[in-house]
């Protein structure tokens, strides 16, 4: 409801099914709903180009350039510092992501240890 109200309030609004698509497509842990690093990853993905142009995503990214002639130079500097700034930001969320991603990819392999080696021990029983 949330991604709806702020998807109306840009002049960018979306339908169900098209909200949901956009949630689906940068939604990591698969619980149906966008977090904060969620959120950034839209601008991530936009910036790379992984977006398709059809998408609400896309829309989105897209909403938060500036046209410097309707601004004005101050805007444009207030716009593109405030940019800089969720920039370093999202490096820092990506880092955390990257760091939550290898934690998990090490807890599935001791997972897998653990189940070789109480395999190995229930053969020695039989």
């Amino acid at each position: 409801m949330e991604l709806k109200l702020m998807m109306e309030k840009l002049e960018a609004p979306q339908t169900h099914l098209g909200l949901k698509n956009m949630i689906k497509e940068v939604d990591e842990d698969l619980d149906g709903k966008l977090s904060f690093r969620e959120f950034l990853l839209i601008f991530r993905k936009a910036a790379a180009g992984e977006l398709a142009e059809d998408s609400g995503l896309h829309v989105l990214a897209r909403l938060s350039e500036i046209d410097v002639s309707t601004e004005g130079v101050k805007g444009a500097k207030t716009f593109f510092e405030a940019k800089v700034q969720a920039i370093n930001e999202s490096n820092r969320f990506e880092a955390e992501i990257r760091n939550e991603q290898e934690e998990k990819k090490k807890q599935a392999e001791q997972k897998k240890q653990r189940q070789a080696a109480f395999k190995e021990l229930q053969s020695a029983f039989k």
